[in-house]
């Protein structure tokens, strides 16, 4: 019975996908439609528009109004995650030295729960790949929160990490190494500007290092890597500089129509952001100096001189 129920819905899911491969869209006529898995919505690729929706609530059927409700009401313990090397399901002993009715330990208790804390941190890791594990998502981690990117960046980084585990790349390399360049492969992947520079200022290795060992990676794993937009750099300096909008508006039209010409290939992305920025903020009467905007993208100004020359010049601006 179990296995007819599988065939129906492997039956089921074909038809379906060969029904989404019939039609078009609605809106702008294209076939490239898809069906997402989380949602289940038939979506258009070219427009994003949604075609037809089969949501399925999968929350709770319990409703709470304050977060002690919620605990009282929660029937499960913390989603699994990529970010801890047991994924979250193993326990843990609270330091607190109470016990369940909120009383003290006596001093005999507090040291046998010290004694089992101990115990209960050596067994976590059973062999050195898990002690590696461990220490280097602890690592990933603390990274990532000086950087102040989002916890998707992290799985990311995690998945990238256990990837090159896997495939024995860590030999003969740092932990602190590897575990920086896949977080550098994550900020690339999640489209989140941060570069070399700034991830190497929050880590214990070197940028040289970090850099070779991110190239070693993205080529042993596959990886593609799509070049960053210094557009993805605009809010962020802009943001640190002061900036009004107008002067974003004017650094993204001069990025993009510098870029037409074929001027960015081989360029630093920050520098070039960076130098987009100056010269906008001169057009728009809202001067900065090279150095001021040289310390936020973390370039030279010779840098932000070199780019501003040759922006100005593909743009025929005197």
């Amino acid at each position: 019975m179990e296995r007819s129920l599988r065939q129906r819905d492997s039956k089921s899911a074909h038809t379906e996908q060969e029904s989404a491969d019939e039609r078009t869209c609605d809106e702008c006529g294209s076939s490239a439609l898809t069906t997402s898995e989380d949602q289940g919505e038939l979506v258009c690729e070219e427009c994003g528009l949604v075609i037809e929706t089969r949501n399925i609530d999968r929350g709770p059927e319990w409703r709470a109004f304050n977060h002690s409700e919620r605990n009282s009401k929660s029937r499960v313990g913390a989603p699994t995650t990529k970010t801890m090397h047991d994924k979250g399901l193993t326990t843990q002993i609270d330091w607190k030295d109470k016990d369940a009715y909120g009383r003290s330990l006596s001093s005999e208790k507090r040291n046998q729960m010290h004694r089992l804390r101990k115990w209960q941190e050596r067994i976590r890791t059973k062999d050195a790949g898990e002690r590696n594990l461990q220490f280097a998502l602890s690592e990933i981690d603390r990274m990532a929160s000086a950087l102040g990117v989002p916890r998707s960046v992290r799985e990311v980084a995690s998945v990238v990490y256990r990837r090159a585990l896997n495939e024995d790349l860590i030999r003969g390399r740092s932990i602190e190494g590897v575990s920086t360049s896949c977080l550098y492969v994550a900020c690339r992947q999640e489209s989140i500007p941060r570069s070399l520079e700034e991830v190497a200022d929050v880590s214990r290795v070197e940028k040289k290092e970090i850099g070779r060992t991110y190239r070693y990676i993205a080529q042993e794993l596959s990886l593609e890597m799509k070049p960053v937009d210094p557009k993805e750099y605009v809010p962020r300096f802009c943001s640190a500089l002061d900036s009004s909008e107008e002067v974003q508006a004017k650094a993204r039209e001069i990025i993009d129509t510098t870029a037409e010409e074929g001027l960015l290939s081989g360029k630093s992305p920050t520098g070039f952001a960076a130098a987009a920025i100056y010269a906008a903020s001169l057009l728009c009467n809202e001067k900065k100096t090279q150095r001021e905007v040289a310390d936020v993208a973390q370039v030279t100004e010779v840098t932000i001189r070199n780019r501003y020359q040759e922006q100005i010049e593909t743009m025929g601006i005197h």
